[in-house]
């Protein structure tokens, strides 16, 4: 297994962090920049990792999906953009693409970032009480029957491209876990139905981004889970919840209710050797200010995950 975290696709203070903690892979989102997807954006982003010693092993950002996922016009040329990206981390050998279903047109989505943590630190969480109170969203009137239609004529677009760029798709769960959030269904909500997505196309690589989080939330047996999936697993967020898909909390990772040893032996059992990243740190003392602590990934969290993790391993 190799501990990576997600960095900014140019270098700032957080890269030369994560050479500090002795990692040497990467993982990147490109917030703010415009076509990142075309080839000459992931060459130079590829390039400036190896240039301070990184290995580029997962984009986890996605191009815009919106009219895929509710199957409307126009789906045809966002899925040839995503086409475009498989190719092009093929020729450049980044490994894995983490994408999400329905993070079009609701995102992943919080209801507070500040809970009481241990010491004062903020915890994220979602309470589904009061995201139900906001009206419903513009694409309420989309089925779940629709969903998985358009989930297939994705899929059978995409994963032969996949296959032929020597690229895993990693399908991330939908965060939070529960349907319908605002009048929209998500389809990817439980463990059946990863079982289902996965059996519509049948293809090595077309396989998962284990958030243990997100599996936590649905009620899975996360090592039992582990196994159930084994060599379909392509990616790990490592984090912890407390609740369920209605209302949780995301704890330190050492507080939480999951045997995280148990999880990395499974992993181990499994033969999983890829990419495994913290995922919703809590923000710590003197971090409330800084332009680049978004919630669930600031430094000082981060930190204490990858020594736990790196504990762990050893």
């Amino acid at each position: 297994m190799n501990p990576t975290v997600v960095l900014p696709p140019r270098p700032d203070r957080r890269w030369t962090i994560a050479k500090q903690l002795g990692l040497d892979t990467a993982v990147v989102r490109f917030w703010g920049v415009e076509e990142w997807w075309d080839y000459e954006t992931l060459m130079r982003t590829t390039t400036r990792f190896a240039d301070h010693g990184f290995s580029l092993d997962v984009v986890e950002d996605r191009p815009p999906m919106e009219k895929t996922v509710l199957g409307k016009e126009g789906r045809d040329e966002e899925i040839a953009t995503v086409k475009r990206l498989l190719h092009n981390m093929g020729r450049l050998g980044i490994d894995t693409y983490c994408w999400v279903w329905t993070e079009n047109p609701l995102g992943v989505i919080r209801t507070s970032d500040s809970l009481p943590g241990r010491g004062d630190s903020q915890r994220i969480g979602y309470d589904h009480e009061w995201m139900e109170r906001a009206p419903d969203h513009e694409a309420a009137d989309l089925t779940e029957a629709e969903l998985w239609e358009n989930l297939e004529y994705f899929l059978d677009e995409v994963v032969p491209v996949a296959e032929e760029a020597g690229v895993n798709l990693a399908l991330h769960p939908d965060d939070p876990p529960t349907s319908p959030v605002r009048g929209v269904p998500r389809i990817v909500t439980s463990v059946n139905d990863y079982h289902r997505i996965l059996d519509m196309y049948d293809s090595p690589r077309h396989g998962v981004t284990f958030c243990q989080g997100n599996f936590a939330a649905m009620g899975a047996d996360i090592p039992e889970t582990i196994h159930e999936f084994g060599d379909r697993i392509h990616f790990v967020h490592f984090r912890d919840v407390e609740g369920d898909a209605q209302d949780f909390v995301e704890t330190w990772h050492d507080e939480g209710p999951t045997d995280m040893r148990a999880a990395i032996e499974a992993y181990r059992e499994v033969g999983f050797e890829g990419p495994i990243r913290p995922d919703h740190v809590p923000r710590m003392v003197g971090e409330e200010d800084r332009d680049e602590a978004m919630s669930g990934y600031t430094d000082m969290g981060r930190l204490f995950a990858i020594g736990y993790i790196k504990g762990l391993l050893e």
